[in-house]
């Protein structure tokens, strides 16, 4: 296992390397300044052996069986990448498995992070579990530059080359999410900032339904308008929109067998509907209205 270190301020390098004799395998610490997860990430491949090549983030736990689970995959079919989904474990907070439900269901997602057999759009290996080949990784290349979403690119230069991309749904890692709203809301602002900015390198990666939080979240925000200006006239739109959030909050508390993330929900799918629209709305303007540059002032004044 590497460890790319990108530049923290923290303990990280102290509480590494006490692990590094008592861990039971090699693991690697290597130090860098901070230039971004995409560059950490290469500089792990430089420093890594083999042909297999595996990422996961800094907040996320492998199963137990992750490795073995993909490399008996890799042994039956020699794929060229793969993905598999996240979760969350019982030790998390009810707020944090909240967010799991959000960004696990079919109905907020769409399938698009490998919770689906059958998304409604391509599925993208994303860096929290995510595998190539060295052979791949030399023909593509690695990760981009962009903060936000250079895993997605890579991705897309991975599909578009032709490669073989296993989704592997049983190679599970447990995603430790946001410990705030606030923090949620910022992360996922910048996931729709990303999107357009992906769609900058290339229309590809913008697809219809990358659209639907921002009109959800412009259609949420004039009935809201409507609703307080004529009560009458859009109620039954204003109680439709809140009888679905409630009933998809009840549905994640009876998955998830807690009261307490039910409650929580209304309040986290609205952050993360409304974060990626608003992110996805004010990056949409900027740059393809306006033809300004990629937008990072705005990012690293709030939101780095």
């Amino acid at each position: 296992m590497i460890i790319v270190d990108d530049g923290s301020t923290d303990n990280s390098e102290e509480v590494v390397r006490s692990w590094v004799e008592k861990a039971g395998f090699r693991l690697r610490y290597v130090r860098k300044e901070n230039e971004g997860p995409g560059s950490a990430r290469n500089r792990g491949v430089e420093e890594s052996r083999g042909e297999l090549l595996m990422f996961i983030d800094s907040d996320c736990e492998a199963d137990p069986e992750w490795l073995k689970t993909i490399y008996d995959k890799y042994s039956d079919e020699k794929f060229d990448a793969c993905g598999g989904p996240d979760a969350s474990k019982g030790d998390f907070t009810p707020l944090q498995r909240a967010i799991d439900f959000s960004m696990t269901s079919f109905f907020t997602t769409a399938g698009l992070r490998g919770h689906s057999q059958k998304p409604l759009a391509k599925f993208y290996p994303r860096s929290h579990n995510m595998g190539m080949t060295r052979t791949l990784y030399e023909k593509v290349g690695g990760f981009g530059e962009l903060r936000h979403g250079q895993d997605i690119e890579l991705s897309h230069r991975i599909i578009k080359s032709g490669a073989r991309v296993a989704h592997i749904p049983d190679a599970i890692v447990y995603h430790r999410r946001r410990t705030s709203l606030r923090r949620f809301f910022r992360q996922v602002f910048n996931w729709g900032v990303a999107r357009v900015n992906l769609a900058k390198i290339d229309r590809d990666m913008l697809e219809p339904l990358h659209f639907v939080p921002a009109v959800i979240t412009l259609l949420s925000c004039l009935v809201l308008l409507g609703f307080l200006t004529d009560p009458e006239e859009f109620g039954a739109f204003f109680e439709l929109g809140l009888g679905l959030l409630l009933a998809l909050s009840v549905l994640g508390g009876i998955r998830q067998r807690d009261a307490a993330v039910a409650l929580y929900l209304p309040l986290v799918i609205c952050a993360q509907i409304f974060g990626y629209g608003f992110g996805f709305m004010f990056a949409f303007f900027k740059r393809f209205i306006l033809g300004q540059d990629e937008w990072v002032g705005f990012r690293k004044k709030y939101y780095d």
